[in-house]
Order: structure tokens, then C-alpha cells, then sequence
């Protein structure tokens, strides 16, 4: 039989790749690391804007998204934050926090590359690279890889290349073609963490808004479909207090990447532009003998070009928002405040700066879709967690196949949660590669 032979053959050089590959070289396999791309690890190159938001101190359970939220418990618990610090420490790698638990280089996101290159060289791990995999097949003794580099046999297989997001950099969804191959379940993909879009019509009054930010609380509110077909509302699932930007074609910033894991067709999201802060009292206190304009009053809490754009928007309720969603006792929303903006603070009606109130705390929207792979973070979805034992991410029906990273149905927060879970879940595939021998 033609070709190398290994213990184990890992495709994807990523953050989980180079883990997993490190983790088990270290421990006496001979292992190759394989990767269609020239150049290393990019998208922890180009991740934190080249700092690397490689973890997140309060990473848990609980900041991650699967049909099976306790799958990363085991992997989380046995390799967390403070494991991979450890790791930076031994490199003598320099970090800071900068947002809620979120860490960062202190240099540039190269240090983490070449900590898991180095890594990988002290357990003698084999590169194939820039090399591509055409064809992957089942053997007696495991698995053949064909290669660009030539014919690669291999006890164990562990697909770490990731999903579909960021394809300019050489996404693919290789992963899941070979998992298919192998008759394992797949969730349904789809773009994460990444800006939301709406129709073109309805976004057009907010456009000259491009490049406002300010922080609001967004909620996520889920559209489900009861026995007799009608359409009905669940609670919200998911609240975050974070930076929102407006964009030519829809909003983005931290809050709106967080919500769009979440986030489904045709579901609406709820944004309170002014949370912690009770409008309605500020405007009807401020309003007697008060000269200015109701633009003017907004724009000493937001910024000008909000307060004169989003007035003069506001009296047209969103398309796809309901009407029940809009309404309130004196009349529609878009009644109220049809050109509110314009009238001096002392001149406007108190039920009408209610309602004003009551649409800045409840802006009710429905994206009409996301900006796709192109500018998501991730890729949601992947590999069904029912398919995987989550102490080793080897497969229930296919022995000797691992899957690891963003591939698995595990899904990260924004901050440095998905980093985690690829160290994670690259460290417990590497440990039971070694245990399994």
C-alpha cells in the first residue's frame, strides 16, 4: 500500500487543528497537519482587528449555542480559559482585557499562531501545506486521504477546517461534505455573528444614518408556527446590552452580531435606544416653557444625526413589524409621531411623547436576512452534537472520526468564546487520540 502513514491525520490547520494536532504529538502519535492554504491560520491573523480575542475570562455553557447546550460542558470544563493562559504564560505571551472578559494580544494575533506552531514542532508534527484533500475514503485500519502531496493513510481522522464564514480567506464547507460522506446528521448551517439587512424600501429613511453607534438594548423575540399554521409569539430568547451600528443596508456593531445567532427568517427584534434611561419622564419634564425642538431635546441623549434622521423616520411604522406590535391607546405609533420632531418641546402633547417614549424603548424591526458568509464571524450549526461523544468528538457510527471547532453544532458568543471552544475542544480530540493509542 502506496503512500505516508500516520496515527492520525488532521485537516485544517486552524485553532482547533493545531490544538488537537499539538495535544496528540506531544504525547507520542505521529500525527500530519493538513491544509489547502499558503498561509497559516488566517483568521486567527485577521480576528480582534490582528490582536486576537483568543478567550473570554467568563466563558461557559452558557455563552454557547447548540441543539444540545450541555455538549461543550466537558470539554469547557476540562480545558478552560485559565488552561490556555497557562499556555501563553509558558510562550511568554503578553495579553490585556479589554470588554467584558474579553482578552486580547498585547502584541499582535501572530503570537498565537506561532504558540500552536510552536506547539505542533515540539511534538514533531508533519505539515502538508499548502496541500489539498480531493478525496477521503474508508480503509480496514482507517482512513486514505488523496492529497495533492499524494496518497495519506491514517488510523484516526479529525476534521477541524471550520465552516463556511469568512470564504475570501478560503472557507469551505469541507467538513460537512466528509461528515455527509460518513452518514453523520447535520444542523442546518447558517452565517453568525453577522450584520442583519433589511428591505431596501423600508431601510431607505435610516440609510443617511451609516456610521452612528450608540449602545442599546436589543431583544430577540422568536416567531413560531402553532399546530393549526398561525403564526404566534414565544418570549424573548436572548437579550443583549451592547453598541449597535447603523449601516447603509441595515445594522451591525457587538449587539446586533450577538442577536443574529439567534436570529431567524422572518422573526421581528425589539431595540431599546435608550436603555436605563425612562424617556418618557425626561420629555415631559423638560417640556414646559422648553423652546426647542422635540429633534433638539433627543439630540442632548443621542447623537444629532440620530435624533433629526430617526424622527423623520419614525412616523412610518417598519415594514413587517404587526400592527399589534405598534399600537397604543391614543392611536398608531405613526400617528403620534408624524412630524413630532419638528414641534417645540413645550407645544407637544404629552400622549404623544409617551408614545414617542414608548417607540424608542420598543423599535420593532424585521431584518429581511444577514450579510451572509462574506461578513459573518462564524458559522452556526454543523455537525449534529447526537453524532459526536463529547469527551473525545469522535463519532457514535464512524470510529476513529473526530470532529472539532466551529465544524460541531457549537456556536460562541462575540468576545472570544469561539476561540475557546476551538482550544477546547482541539485539546479533549487530542487527549483521547493519545488514550485511544
Amino acid at each position: 500500500m502506496s503512500g505516508d502513514r500516520f496515527d492520525v491525520a488532521v485537516v485544517g490547520a486552524g485553532a482547533a487543528g493545531m490544538m488537537a494536532a499539538a495535544v496528540a504529538a506531544q504525547r507520542g502519535l505521529r500525527v500530519v497537519l493538513i491544509d489547502h492554504a499558503a498561509r497559516l491560520a488566517e483568521k486567527i491573523r485577521i480576528s480582534g482587528g490582528g490582536r486576537c480575542n483568543f478567550t473570554n475570562l467568563g466563558a461557559s455553557p452558557a455563552q454557547f449555542l447548540s441543539r444540545n447546550p450541555d455538549f461543550c460542558r466537558s470539554a469547557l470544563r476540562a480545558y478552560g480559559p485559565g488552561d490556555f493562559l497557562d499556555l501563553l504564560r509558558a510562550h511568554r505571551v503578553s495579553w490585556h482585557e479589554k470588554h467584558r472578559g474579553q482578552l486580547f494580544c498585547d502584541d499582535s494575533s501572530e503570537s498565537i499562531i506561532q504558540v500552536l506552531r510552536r506547539e505542533c514542532e515540539a511534538g514533531g508534527v508533519r505539515w502538508r501545506m499548502p496541500c489539498a484533500v480531493r478525496a477521503v475514503g474508508r480503509e480496514a485500519d482507517g482512513f486514505r486521504l488523496d492529497t495533492d502531496a499524494g496518497p495519506i493513510h491514517a488510523a484516526r481522522l479529525v476534521l477541524a477546517t471550520g465552516g463556511m464564514a469568512i470564504p475570501q480567506l478560503g472557507a469551505t464547507d469541507f467538513s460537512l461534505r466528509i461528515a455527509r460522506q460518513f452518514g453523520l446528521k447535520i444542523v442546518e448551517p447558517r452565517p453568525a455573528l453577522v450584520p442583519l439587512i433589511f428591505d431596501a424600501d423600508q431601510w431607505r429613511p435610516y440609510g443617511a444614518l451609516a456610521g452612528v453607534s450608540l449602545e442599546v438594548r436589543l431583544s430577540h423575540e422568536a416567531a413560531v408556527i402553532d399546530g393549526g399554521g398561525k403564526r404566534s409569539r414565544r418570549p424573548a430568547r436572548a437579550e443583549f446590552l451592547e453598541d449597535l451600528l447603523f449601516t447603509h443596508r441595515g445594522l451591525s456593531g457587538p449587539g446586533i452580531l450577538q442577536l443574529s445567532s439567534y436570529w431567524r427568517a422572518g422573526d421581528p427584534i425589539r431595540i431599546d435606544l435608550s436603555p436605563g434611561r425612562d424617556m418618557a419622564e425626561v420629555l415631559v419634564t423638560a417640556k414646559p416653557g422648553n423652546r426647542q425642538t422635540v429633534a433638539a431635546a433627543l439630540a442632548q441623549v443621542w447623537p444629532r444625526r440620530l435624533a433629526e434622521a430617526w424622527l423623520g423616520a419614525a412616523g412610518a411604522a417598519c415594514k413587517g413589524a404587526r400592527a399589534d406590535d405598534l399600537a397604543n391607546p391614543g392611536g398608531s405609533v405613526a400617528d403620534d409621531l408624524r412630524g413630532l420632531g419638528g414641534l417645540r418641546l413645550a407645544d407637544a402633547p404629552d400622549r404623544r411623547l409617551r408614545a414617542l417614549a414608548e417607540h424608542i424603548h420598543g423599535w420593532m424591526l424585521c431584518p429581511t436576512g444577514t450579510a451572509g458568509y462574506k461578513k459573518a464571524e462564524v458559522m452556526s450549526g454543523g455537525v449534529d452534537t447526537d453524532e459526536l461523544d463529547q469527551r473525545s468528538l469522535e463519532s457514535r457510527r464512524c470510529p476513529g472520526l473526530h470532529v472539532i471547532g466551529e465544524a460541531v453544532d457549537v456556536t460562541g458568543w462575540l468576545g472570544g468564546y469561539n476561540f475557546q471552544w476551538a482550544w477546547s475542544s482541539g485539546v479533549a480530540c487530542g487527549r483521547a487520540l493519545a488514550a485511544a493509542g
